[in-house]
């Protein structure tokens, strides 16, 4: 699934592609995508309107439209913005045609992405705030608000950082990354982490996801740019998709759990397992 690096870089190159141009047309070809709203009248809603600004909220591209109306995508698992394909792209499930010519094809094979439109920026605001929560690099990320959201609860830390109504943005790809980076096992009850070990994986979650941004995302399945190109932080990855092999910091072998029901890469050399929580037995 594209996370906050995947999206960011989305945002930087649609935006001045599409900022000031008119939408002369929108065919919603899967009506999954705007459901439980019928493609109909999101159709003609979003007929002949301009495209004022290209935003980012957590995993959301936000497109700011005239009329006060804000078109809120999200990519889900597998979906892409494609601006000017040469051939319409397989599993194409939304056309824009836009002025002087050019097109966006929204595609996505599995079918999970949205997009919903709403009116004027408190709906949108509220619309956001009961799905996210604080974004990485505002002033409001701070290593208090990440301690203080945490105290009490006894979930695994890497559940936490996956929970986008605390983080937005963050998730399996840069959850593992940043844990790695902080020296904290992701199975470490998150109510448990003290002060030092807050203030790394604060510093941390920054850092993975900047690295992210810097390498344009990372391309591992469906993930591509607006021109079909792929990312390269898979090739920088620390410890993610890492499993049997070296660890880049120690002598010790990267391993796959699952936590929270994802596939989870521990170096459990640089990152202690606790000691509450046991080993699974050999078979």
């Amino acid at each position: 699934m594209p996370e906050l690096p995947e999206v960011e870089t989305i945002r930087r190159q649609l935006g001045p592609s599409l900022e000031g141009r008119r939408i002369e047309s929108v065919e919603i070809l899967d009506p999954r995508w705007t459901r439980p709203i019928a493609p109909g009248p999101v159709q003609a809603e979003l007929k002949g309107v301009r495209v004022q600004r290209v935003s980012r909220a957590g995993k959301y591209l936000l497109f700011s439209l005239s009329g006060d109306r804000h078109l809120l995508v999200h990519l889900r698992m597998t979906g892409a913005l494609l601006f000017d394909p040469v051939l319409e792209p397989p599993h194409t499930r939304v056309r824009f045609e836009l002025d002087r010519g050019h097109r966006l094809a929204y595609v996505d094979p599995r079918r999970f992405g949205t997009g919903h439109l709403v009116h004027g920026a408190a709906a949108r605001d509220l619309y956001l705030a009961a799905r996210i929560g604080v974004e990485p690099f505002t002033p409001e990320f701070t290593t208090a608000y990440l301690r203080s959201s945490a105290r009490g609860r006894s979930a695994p830390v890497k559940a936490f950082l996956l929970d986008q109504r605390r983080i937005a943005g963050v998730g399996n790809i840069y959850a593992d990354e940043a844990l790695f980076r902080a020296g904290i096992h992701p199975l470490r009850p998150v109510g448990a982490l003290n002060g030092p070990q807050w203030a790394r994986l604060h510093d941390a979650i920054e850092d993975a996801l900047q690295a992210g941004i810097d390498a344009k995302g990372a391309s591992i399945d469906d993930f591509r740019h607006i021109d079909g190109a792929k990312g390269s932080f898979q090739d920088r990855f620390l410890v993610h998709l890492r499993a049997s092999k070296p660890c880049v910091r120690c002598e010790g072998i990267v391993r796959k759990i699952v936590v929270a029901g994802r596939g989870t890469y521990v170096c459990e050399r640089c990152q202690p397992r606790p000691r509450a929580v046991r080993r699974p037995r050999a078979r």
